[in-house]
């Protein structure tokens, strides 16, 4: 395989980053059909690709005598560990949202607020990253494929923080999580982390993709199209089957 191909889909990761909040075809009420249908895809891909990797990765796990009891045949706590991180992170934006109401200074608790969640989103997209430049090790088409499920995730993404944070996550979020992104991908250049600890991180990003998704997704006020997000699950689905 040609080295370092992997940096073509880590540019292109990141200029959707940089540019995608600026299709503004895809704001408003009811949600965009490319949102709910990008949604889809992402959720395909980790159902139907990142968790059998997952399964393959247990015997990875089983094979540390410190993890037989705890971890055996469990590798999906951490992706039960992921979708729990990112559910508390949302809740706890959502009701400091609510409190900003009620206090004197709400310039520096909003500050507060944003910075909470572009770090954890910024720890998410590094990890990301570095999966991307593991994935140089597979196929060129598995790299591809998880690179366009990562896309259209960030999409979904970045219209989500874009609403809690509207301009500031424009001019200041948005490079954070860029800056984290090629970070996370520089960083495979100089380490390499054994095998089941990669398992972990993989498990950990799948369980985030999942509950970023749905949070988008099952809000009533957004008026979600099921049909889009269910036909771009089904679509995508058929690709990975068919490959």
């Amino acid at each position: 395989m040609e080295q370092h191909i992997s940096v073509w889909p880590i540019l292109g990761l990141a200029f959707v980053h940089l540019f995608g909040s600026r299709l503004r075809f895809l704001a408003g009420v009811p949600r965009s059909i490319w949102l709910s249908a990008a949604g889809g895809v992402s959720v395909a891909y980790v159902f139907l690709h990142l968790f059998p990797e997952l399964s393959k990765g247990q015997e990875h796990v089983e094979n540390l005598s410190w993890a037989e009891e705890f971890l055996n045949h469990h590798v999906y706590l951490m992706s039960l560990f992921g979708l729990a991180v990112f559910y508390g992170l949302e809740r706890a934006v959502v009701h400091e949202k609510r409190e900003l109401l009620k206090k004197a200074d709400k310039e520096k608790a909003r500050a507060g607020l944003f910075w909470v969640h572009i770090v954890s989103f910024a720890i998410y997209n590094a990890l990301i990253g570095y999966v991307l430049f593991q994935r140089e090790e597979g196929s060129i088409k598995w790299m591809l494929l998880f690179a366009i499920a990562m896309a259209l995730h960030f999409i979904v993404n970045d219209y989500g923080l874009q609403e809690h944070h509207q301009d500031t996550y424009r001019k200041v979020g948005r490079w954070v999580l860029v800056i984290a992104l090629l970070l996370g991908w520089s960083v495979g250049f100089v380490v390499e982390l054994p095998e089941v600890v990669l398992v972990m991180v993989v498990a950990f990003v799948g369980g985030g993709i999942i509950l970023n998704v749905l949070k988008e997704e099952l809000p009533e006020d957004r008026e979600s199209r099921y049909w889009a997000f269910a036909a771009g699950a089904f679509l995508y689905a058929i690709l990975l089957l068919s490959l």
